[in-house]
């Protein structure tokens, strides 16, 4: 190895999420082409560099850098240019001049002993001199944590992650425990945690490792919708990742079990293994549910049948028996779960079954998962209805207990006698296990949503599971609405989900197929349609706001991350007094259309429309907004959340939104469009299946088009499967059941 020293003149190339660059430094007199993993490299930097030389084929020789260290300046020239690089917020070139010729060669340790002192400079407050302390402290420390983990692949954003969770301990907890690094930072896996720890001198059969493997590899098949693992398959993916022997994995995982941070269930003669929350959340969500479903709630003393027939009196409609079935199950019983698909006349429903409690002078509660399903909701009803997070008053938790917390539980239950939630097939076991927790021995609870939806983004199948269990009144609506079956878009996802081709191009109707057999035409036909062809169809349709294309995937050249390249060119292209910023491969700009692709709790909001608290916490994956602001000084972007709530994210967070042009299938649930274009094309099997289709559809209210091949669509329609999800929900209940129905018949053999 060896070693070179200079100022940084200029930065070529930087790669913000790996710490890749290419700059030119001044090793005294000559000019030095470097490249490697430079984390937070800046010109002006003096660093000292080890790596070796190389002979780059084109661009002549270079040094490619395997480790750096800053070397603080000592010279007044060379203290004034650090500071002037912008690394120190707060400090630019005119104040960096300032402060070098008050302090001159003590200027750094005014910064690290004396910082109160930059006072005495005019134009420096008291806000300035915190914010250039601060950024100057996490500066030295985010740098200690690069150097120490830079050779691990370990991207300067995560390190700000990293150093945000464990503060000034950040180096000490890693060195104690790198597979922390799995559990607590997205986008660390357990190899980059392992290279670490096998530096550090662990052993590949130590326990600690191999355990800690193990939970990782059941939290990445939990984050794929399962609630536990298969012993079988677990034992595999072990030796897999591990590279230990079979019995190692199994002995790890009965320690673990016996020490309480693993389940074991046996489950038709096949090991179940489950993680403590998903175990306890289960478990949970079976004992509420069935004490709420056999509950006595009393006879409510009123003829449901007579006040149905005045709502259909008074909103000159006419029920279906199986409507009238479900407003009445709704009073005669603790639970009841309504479901079907669009047209079916589910927000009828609900008005009806609430304009009756009311009339019984009973308080009913209205949420729904999402904010845009909250926001349909109030509405559709005209009364509030608030996302299920905001409904249990949901919290952001300490150091001690991280995550989310909610106001609302079992020692705090929700205060009222009814509870409505729509769009249920969207609720995880975990959400469903603390939403039940808040739910009161004596209120009923309504769950309304399509099953034949795509399950919830989290673990579990909750709301299939609670249908299948049959311990819960379920009422089927299959009949349309009169006035829904003049829309094609509400046929066609009936037709789909009963396996058959839709009615496509009727002459003055909402749902259309143009046939395109090349991904490039097809793509040039997504944005012409989105450019020029529908908003000149209907003036009333905004380009960005209207007209939505979900695609089935996110690669290629027709899945969303290319699409949506395409559409910010054309949608909200560059402009000079437009600000922008590059993060990873994408860039945002003032105006884009993004969404939010990961639950984040602690993510702070203030409210600039519409009614409820000024400010909270918590955005949630598939929440989507609009970039309003970017402050180049400060290095955030500001984002309206549902025209209501204000967002600023610094670069740690940059890594949770996307551009939302396109957007993919599974991220549209919840969310509902004017129009929704969707490209059709083979792709992987697993990813084309009809419930995949037919939630794209349903995410429409005004127009369908689809845009590829013939092929494509029968394909989906042919194939109903779907990804089978491991949950034990349903047995646990059923088997609940099946035992107090043998105690009953035990009890009157007895007798």
């Amino acid at each position: 190895m060896q070693q070179i020293q200079g100022v940084v003149e200029n930065i070529v190339f930087q790669n913000e999420e790996n710490g890749y660059a290419v700059a030119k430094i001044k090793d005294k007199s000559e000019n030095i082409t470097i490249v490697g993993c430079i984390p937070f490299i800046t010109e002006g930097q003096n660093l000292k560099l080890i790596g070796e030389w190389v002979l780059h084929p084109q661009f002549g020789q270079q040094f490619k850098v395997s480790g750096c260290e800053e070397i603080v300046p000592n010279s007044i020239v060379g203290i004034e240019r650090y500071l002037s690089s912008g690394i120190i917020s707060g400090i630019g070139p005119v104040t960096a001049k300032k402060i070098v010729e008050k302090f001159g060669e003590q200027t750094l340790d005014i910064l690290d002993n004396h910082i109160e002192r930059l006072k005495e400079i005019e134009g420096i407050g008291a806000k300035k001199i915190a914010l250039i302390d601060d950024s100057y402290s996490k500066q030295n420390e985010i740098r200690n944590i690069m150097v120490f983990l830079q050779t691990y692949g370990v991207t300067p954003n995560q390190c700000v992650k990293i150093h945000k969770r464990f503060g000034t301990e950040s180096i000490k907890v890693v060195k104690e425990n790198p597979y922390i690094l799995t559990e607590e930072i997205s986008g660390i896996g357990f190899k980059t945690s392992d290279k670490i720890a096998r530096s550090l001198g662990i052993d590949a059969e130590s326990p600690f490792r191999i355990q800690s493997g193990i939970r990782y590899i059941i939290n990445q098949f939990c984050g794929l919708g399962n609630t536990y693992m298969p012993l079988e398959k677990l034992l595999k993916e072990g030796i897999s990742i591990l590279g230990v022997t079979k019995e190692k994995i199994e002995e790890n995982i009965y320690d673990s079990s016996i020490n309480g941070k693993l389940k074991l269930e046996k489950f038709e003669d096949k090991l179940c293994v489950f993680t403590i929350p998903y175990y306890y959340c289960e478990l949970g969500v079976t004992k509420k549910i069935l004490t709420l479903a056999v509950n006595d709630y009393g006879d409510m003393k009123i003829n449901v049948d007579e006040e149905i027939e005045s709502f259909e009196n008074d909103n000159c409609i006419k029920f279906a028996d199986s409507q009238k079935e479900a407003i009445r199950g709704a009073i005669e019983n603790g639970v009841e779960i309504i479901t079907g698909g669009p047209g079916t006349g589910k927000t009828t429903i609900i008005n009806c079954i609430t304009e009756i409690f009311e009339k019984l002078k009973l308080r009913v509660f209205m949420a729904a998962p999402t904010g845009r399903a909250a926001k349909r909701m109030t509405e559709a009803t005209g009364r509030e209805a608030k996302t299920i997070h905001r409904l249990l008053e949901m919290g952001v938790g300490d150091e001690e207990e991280p995550g989310m917390l909610f106001s609302k539980g079992e020692n705090s239950p929700l205060e009222c006698d009814v509870i409505i939630i729509d769009e249920a097939s969207m609720i995880d076991i975990m959400l469903m296990n603390n939403l039940l927790k808040a739910v009161d021995i004596s209120t009923r609870i309504i769950i309304v949503g399509d099953v034949d939806q795509l399950p919830s983004v989290g673990p579990g199948n909750v709301l299939r599971d609670l249908i299948e269990s049959r311990c819960i009144k379920v009422v089927r609506l299959k009949e349309i609405f009169r006035q829904s079956t003049e829309s094609m878009i509400v046929v066609n996802a009936h037709k789909i989900n009963n396996g058959e081709m839709p009615l496509m191009n009727q002459k003055n109707k909402d749902f259309y197929f143009i046939k395109c057999e090349d991904v490039n035409k097809i793509t040039d036909t997504l944005i012409s349609l989105v450019d020029k062809r529908l908003p000149n169809f209907n003036k009333k349709w905004n380009k960005i706001n209207d007209i939505q294309i979900l695609s089935p995937m996110r690669k290629g050249i027709l899945g969303v991350s290319n699409l949506n390249k395409k559409l910010q060119d054309i949608l909200n292209p560059k402009a000079q007094n437009k600000k922008e910023k590059e993060f990873r491969d994408i860039v945002f700009r003032v105006g884009d259309k993004i969404m939010q692709t990961k639950n984040n709790y602690s993510l702070k909001w203030t409210r600039v429309s519409g009614e409820g608290e000024y400010e909270g916490v918590g955005i949630f994956n598939g929440d989507v907004g609009f970039i309003q602001d970017i402050d180049e000084d400060k290095d955030t972007v500001a984002v309206i959340f549902d025209d209501e709530r204000k967002v600023i994210y610094d670069n740690m967070y940059l890594d949770e939104i996307d551009l939302a042009y396109a957007v993919t299938i599974h991220k549209s649930q919840g969310s509902e469009f004017p129009v929704v274009i969707i490209p059709m094309y083979m792709g992987a099997p697993l990813l084309m299946n009809r419930n995949l289709l037919y939630t794209a559809i349903t995410r429409a209210k005004q127009l369908v088009v689809l845009v590829g091949e013939l092929k494509a669509i029968k394909f989906m329609i042919d194939n109903d499967r779907s990804f089978e999800r491991y949950s034990l929900l349903k047995h646990r209940i059923m088997d609940i059941m099946e035992s107090e129905v043998n105690v009953v018949v035990s009890e009157d053999e007895v007798e």
